[in-house]
Order: structure tokens, then sequence, then C-alpha cells
């Protein structure tokens, strides 16, 4: 099969495309899936440019979201057969090769049955930002009907798909964005919009809550950003973040509010081998999720689809930013 493997870490350039064995089950609760797409997550670029988060022997293929039909189902599966069409995230840590290829081995726990209303890409597209905005906003946050929420960088894949998840819940969202076209995007979705380039967003939220803050923020910035949205939050608040705050955090001014401040990673559980009921859950998101589609009620915003040998191309243009939606590789 033809797969894009790291030849090392660095730059794009390291991913290059090869020819590689079909893989195999290994385990009876596993199935074989052809993938049709691969989504592109930034969690790629950084192992890319790092190194894997798990050591091991097998060919460092990339690639955690993927969109596909099952080909072979190990002796434990009962809910999955051949034929049937399915997405997933899973694999492309550095334990087990990824989506960056014609053939993957997933865990049978966190395959779950493709909305029929979405294409390959656009399924591809989706977990790993569904499942990071879900379980910041529902877990993490415990998100309640009426709170009012202020998710970073809305145009994103995680934030488009945060503002829709928040709306769902009954929430006033307020979104950052750094252009018109995204403004026009994220208030689409249904947020308001507050371009960080021309207003400080701290001072934005503040007025536009009469003074009393956020009750839930999502971080996907990190940084300064965190740092600054401390002040944007109400008394009493839950501020999520995707990454590292770094130094120089006004913990004092967070605990003077009473924040809860929690730290969202769904790759938590992939990395564990005994958190087989947390995989499991993961892909009870998927599902769920799969309802409102098909109801129209969610939406994913491909914003570039490219080629399995233009990997580096796809990695390239995260890196440069400015990304609306996601960047999907579809796999001949």
């Amino acid at each position: 099969m033809q797969a894009i493997v790291m030849t090392g870490t660095g730059g794009p350039e390291v991913l290059q495309l090869q020819e590689l064995p079909e893989p195999r089950l290994c385990r009876p609760d596993q199935v074989k899936v052809r993938l049709r797409a691969a989504g592109v997550n930034p969690i790629d670029t950084k192992i890319r440019r790092r190194g894997p988060f798990i050591d091991g022997d097998a060919p460092r293929v990339p690639g955690l979201d993927g969109a596909g039909e099952v080909v072979e189902v190990g002796s434990a599966v009962q809910d999955l057969r051949p034929g049937d069409a399915v997405w997933f995230c899973h694999g492309g840590l550095g334990g087990a090769p990824g989506t960056y290829a014609q053939y993957a081995v997933v865990d049978a726990a966190v395959v779950r049955a493709k909305p029929p209303s979405l294409s390959f890409a656009e399924a591809a597209a989706l977990p790993l930002v569904l499942i990071t905005a879900w379980e910041a906003l529902y877990e993490r946050a415990r998100l309640a009907e009426g709170q009012g929420v202020l998710v970073h960088g809305g145009a994103g894949g995680v934030g488009h798909v945060a503002i829709q998840l928040a709306r769902h819940r009954g929430a006033r969202v307020f979104t950052t964005v750094s252009s018109a076209e995204k403004a026009e995007l994220v208030e689409s979705l249904g947020a308001v919009a507050i371009d960080y380039r021309e207003r400080d967003f701290a001072e934005a939220v503040v007025e536009l809550t009469g003074g009393r803050g956020v009750d839930v923020a999502l971080d996907t910035v990190g940084g300064e950003t965190f740092r600054r949205t401390i002040d944007a939050m109400a008394v009493y608040g839950d501020l999520v973040t995707l990454l590292d705050p770094g130094e120089g955090v006004r913990w004092k001014d967070a605990r003077q509010r009473n924040l809860r401040v929690g730290f969202e990673l769904m790759l938590t559980p992939l990395l564990r081998p005994e958190m087989h009921q947390a995989r499991a859950a993961q892909g009870a998101i998927l599902s769920a999720a799969a309802e409102w589609i098909e109801r129209d009620a969610l939406q994913v915003i491909v914003g570039r689809r490219l080629r399995l040998e233009q990997a580096a191309e796809a990695h390239r243009q995260i890196e440069a930013g400015g990304m609306h939606g996601k960047i999907v590789l579809t796999v001949d």
C-alpha cells in the first residue's frame, strides 16, 4: 500500500510517500479499514517536528483522523462488518501507524458508522476536533444552558465545531477572529465575532456581557491569550485550555475570581492502553454527533482538500496559519 512516512524529524520535507506492506489484524478487537480520506491536524505537525509520543518499530505514518470502509474485522468485533462506511480517531502517535495511508488497523472501540450525509473527506475532518471540543465544553467546563462562552480561533478546526456545540447547548458564544472573512463565517454559525487585531478581546467580552465576563472560555492558542483570558472571565467561571499556559500566568487573579481551570487533551486515552472504556466513550461521542449531523444541527467546514502525496504541502499550510476549517487528504 501507499503511505506517507516520517523519514525523520524536521520540516515538511521529511514526509515521504512510500510503499509499505498492508497492516494485519493483531488482536480480535481490531478492524482493518480501507481509508478514503485522512484529516490533518496541528498535532500531526508537532509530531513531525518533535518526534512521536510513543517509541516503536512500526513505520512512522502520521495522522489520527480517518474515514473509509471496513475490509476485515477481528473475531471479537460484533457491531462492524466488511463494507461498513466508518469514521474514527486513532493511531498516528508512534505506537501504531496513522491514517496518511491506504489502509489502517484500528481499535474497534473508537470506530463508528459514518454519518450518511457526510462525504468521506468531511467525515475525516471531524473526529479529533469534535471530540476535543465536546470534552472541553461538556465534560471539563460542564457547559450549561444560558451561559456565556468565549471560544478562541472560532474559524479554525476546533473553534468552528466548539461554537456549534456551545450553541446547541443554548449558550451565547463570543469568538476571536483575525479577518472580516472569518468574522462572517463565525457569525453564520451563531457567534459574536471579536476581531482581536482591532480591539482587546478581554475588554470587548466584558463590555458585551455588561461587565460580567463569560462563564466558560476555551483557549485554543495558549501563552498570552490564556493569560489575557483570565480578565474576560466571570467569577466562578471555567477556563479550559488545549495547551500549556506557559510562564507568567497571574494565578492570583484566577484564584480571586475562583476560576476552575481545566486541561483538555483528547489524546490521553490513545496514549494509555488500559483506558479502553475512555476510548469507547470517545467513540460514543462520534455516534451522538452523527445524529446531530443528520438533522443538520452540526456541520463541518473543509477548507482544503489535497491528495495523499501532498501531505507535506498540507503541513506547510497548517503551519502558515490562517486556515478556515480543516485540511483533508484524499486517499485513492
